[in-house]
């Protein structure tokens, strides 16, 4: 992959897609094969390297992993917990910092009003923006994408996809994002591979491509 790239991961579901990303992320070891990520195989890794390499790549997981109880604040700030001191991290539960930060980032997804509210007052797709604002803080380099657009409308949609696109090329870095929407892939990214019951079946530019060619990857016929 190249600096700013934009790759969307499309098949129907259970062909691979959620795996490919745990796989990148270093959550999911590959039963076959290695994988090399920011020049390292992340399953060779243990402790301070591990951390280091997951600190320079952001995951949007379907369940998007924000506990429930915390406030918006809380759980945003929690993308720079790689670069905080443990006491820090601690201390901030208590008196949130940096909450400069944390509403500009919010305010980029439209939920600068969310700042103080639980996380479990909001509605699914204002929890996947949280999700995303938590990656506007961590500045990853690599930023994997499970459906991060499942939950929100066109218009938002696209806001997200241009968001994680853009954040990825400030850090000279990559998005993958596993979408199921077609017409959303070919609009935000560059390249489209597709899987198939866990294997790549097809890797192409997405200016080669049509949504009616992306269909088929979803069992969608005519």
């Amino acid at each position: 992959m190249t600096a700013g790239e934009r790759v969307a991961v499309v098949g129907a579901s259970g062909a691979g897609k959620s795996t490919l990303l745990g796989v990148l992320d270093g959550t999911v070891a590959p039963t076959a094969g290695t994988v090399e990520v920011h020049g390292s195989d992340p399953t060779t890794l243990r402790g301070r390297e591990l951390r280091r390499l997951r600190a320079r790549t952001g995951t949007v997981r379907q369940q998007l992993d924000l506990p429930g109880p915390l406030r918006v604040v809380h759980n945003v700030n929690a993308g720079r917990l790689g670069s905080w001191s443990a006491a820090r991290a601690a201390w901030s539960l208590l008196r949130p910092q940096g909450a400069a930060e944390v509403l500009a980032a919010l305010d980029r997804v439209g939920l600068a009003d969310r700042l103080h509210e639980r996380t479990d007052r909001l509605s699914g797709g204002q929890r996947q923006r949280v999700a995303v604002a938590r990656l506007l803080l961590q500045r990853p380099e690599l930023v994997l994408a499970d459906e991060p657009a499942s939950a929100l409308d066109p218009a938002l949609a696209d806001v997200v996809l241009t968001l994680l696109g853009a954040l990825a090329a400030e850090q000279g870095g990559a998005l993958v994002a596993a979408l199921h929407d077609p017409a959303l892939a070919l609009r935000h990214c560059d390249r489209v591979v597709g899987l198939e019951h866990g294997r790549v079946v097809m890797d192409a530019p997405a200016a080669s491509l049509t949504v009616t060619s992306l269909e088929g990857f979803y069992g969608v016929t005519r």
